[in-house]
């Protein structure tokens, strides 16, 4: 039987928005690129807004996304680690998808090293120079007490307080087209670069943007944005020498 080897990386699926049709639809694609990929997969990595909102109640799961947290569980329970960013649109998960998935949870960057290549994945929002209105909100958003008060508004009214806002926000329902700035003005182009200082790493691979982008950063070095899954479905693989940015087409 032959290991499998390959890494998949992808983020902003934003399920949930912006309607119920389109959601389930992208939920479909999803899992039957997730079909695909699972006989190949050793490791899979989810680097943020996966869902377009999500919070953690003690007694209470968010209705829907049943056959993709199924689909997710099983691989978990094949022995493929699966790593979960918390996102700008869903930081407010505790230990659910840890305890009853199998996740690893991450609330940051992680660095690690495979096949001797090096890598640093993080979701990206926050990261970089400016943004300090977003970076502030962050801070509130994550506070404990914060997240505690609004555990305590009823489900039905906290989730479509959580929707409103979402979709007042830049990315409101995750459909906005976005456009490249140019290396300069790219916010996670230059943490990429200010890390490689540090690091070294071989990939800088982040979410976030909803933008596709294949950038060298030095002579051995990548900023991978992953794109998002609305009109996209781009996604990352390692096949344990170099580091793919794809296109999934399920026609």
């Amino acid at each position: 039987m032959i290991k499998a080897k390959n890494i998949y990386f992808a983020s902003d699926l934003h399920f949930g928005t912006p309607n119920y049709q389109s959601s389930f639809q992208r939920e479909k694609n999803f899992i039957a690129w997730l079909d695909t990929i699972q006989p190949q997969c050793s490791e899979l990595f989810l680097v943020g807004d996966i869902f377009d909102f999500w919070f953690d109640y003690n007694k209470v799961v968010p209705k829907g996304f049943v056959r993709l947290l199924a689909k997710l569980a099983s691989f978990s329970d094949q022995g493929i680690p699966v790593h979960y960013f918390k996102g700008n649109h869903d930081m407010w998960l505790c230990d659910y998808f840890e305890k009853e998935l199998g996740f690893i949870i991450h609330d940051d960057n992680y660095y690690f090293e495979k096949e001797g290549q090096k890598f640093l994945v993080g979701h990206g929002d926050g990261k970089g120079p400016g943004d300090l209105k977003y970076k502030l909100l962050k801070k509130i958003f994550r506070n404990p007490i914060c997240q505690f008060c609004f555990k305590w508004i009823h489900p039905d009214i906290g989730m479509a307080l959580a929707h409103y806002w979402s979709n007042r926000s830049r990315y409101g329902g995750g459909l906005t087209e976005e456009k490249f700035l140019g290396e300069e003005r790219e916010w996670l182009i230059q943490y990429s670069k200010k890390k490689h200082q540090e690091l070294g790493a071989n990939y800088y691979i982040f979410g976030h943007r909803h933008l596709a982008l294949d950038i060298n950063i030095d002579t051995n070095a990548k900023y991978i944005n992953l794109g998002d899954w609305f009109s996209q479905q781009t996604y990352a693989m390692f096949d344990g020498q170099a580091l793919h940015l794809l296109k999934y087409s399920n026609s």
